[in-house]
């Protein structure tokens, strides 16, 4: 006997606000969930719940966005080009891949890969950068290289856009706190855009969903978001990526042993 629909709807709430921008990708860990509640959730279910963990967290950047909206500001109008050309960046990417059909799959191997591999970069990362100054300014460099980063999370599900944006950024020499922050920045308008997308072009297609349990969901994911946010921007003042890339190797690597055959 399955569990009812509600607390189906529930658990995958928690597990979309605690995921979505924490490095450990909310659309893997949706995957996994989903197969192991044997409940397949619909596209336009998961995008809308994801909009609403995003617009949850915007209450904490309110300073930030404070900074933004008083555009005419030399620091205001640089930060706003950088943001608004990562966006569109991936906005144009994203309707390629939109036009070519390309689909998450929906099976555990390549998620379990992508956490492996993501894993490891941000361990060898955080190993490279031990000792070394890093940067706070964003460069146009880190802004072109974070909307790659975007689109390659949006075709391989495990990778985690939160983390791949993150990584890249590091790579390139920005702090962690920096390419953190920028990371959420450019995230917000880039969710909700291809949320906002998907959520019409289901509409237009006649998705039906069980509007309640839908609001529910996105309700929870909502309020898990805004609590799990607030405490990774603590988190990351005193600490590295090191333990969330312990994770998704662990991870990774327990859905690859599930896999094998018993």
């Amino acid at each position: 006997m399955g569990l009812p629909s509600w607390l189906v709807v529930v658990i995958l709430g928690i597990v979309e606000g605690v995921t979505e921008f924490i490095p450990v990708s909310s659309t893997g860990h949706l995957l996994i969930a989903e197969h192991w509640l044997g409940s397949h959730q619909t596209d336009l279910f998961n995008v809308v719940i994801q909009c609403g963990a995003v617009v949850a967290v915007l209450p904490l950047f309110k300073d930030r966005i404070a900074m933004l909206l008083r555009w005419r500001e030399p620091a205001s109008l640089v930060l706003n080009l950088k943001i608004l050309t990562a966006f569109l960046i991936t906005v144009a990417g994203g309707l390629v891949i939109d036009k070519l059909g390309i689909k998450l799959p929906d099976n555990v191997q390549p998620v379990a890969a992508a956490l492996i591999v993501g894993g490891v970069l941000f361990i060898v990362v955080e190993f490279l950068m031990k000792g070394k100054e890093a940067g706070s300014e964003i460069s146009w460099t880190v802004v072109i290289v974070v909307a790659v980063a975007q689109l390659l999370a949006a075709v391989f599900p495990g990778s985690s856009r939160s983390g791949a944006t993150i990584i890249f950024a590091m790579m390139l020499g920005t702090s962690r706190v920096s390419a953190t922050e920028f990371s959420f920045l450019v995230g917000i308008p880039t969710l909700l855009a291809a949320g906002g997308y998907k959520i019409l072009k289901g509409l237009k297609s006649g998705a039906h969903e069980e509007w309640v349990l839908l609001a529910m969901g996105t309700v929870v994911a909502a309020v898990v978001s805004f609590i799990a946010v607030k405490w990774l921007l603590r988190y990351i003042q005193t600490h590295t990526f090191v333990g969330f890339g312990i994770y998704r190797i662990a991870l990774g690597l327990v859905l690859l042993w599930a896999l094998l055959p018993h």
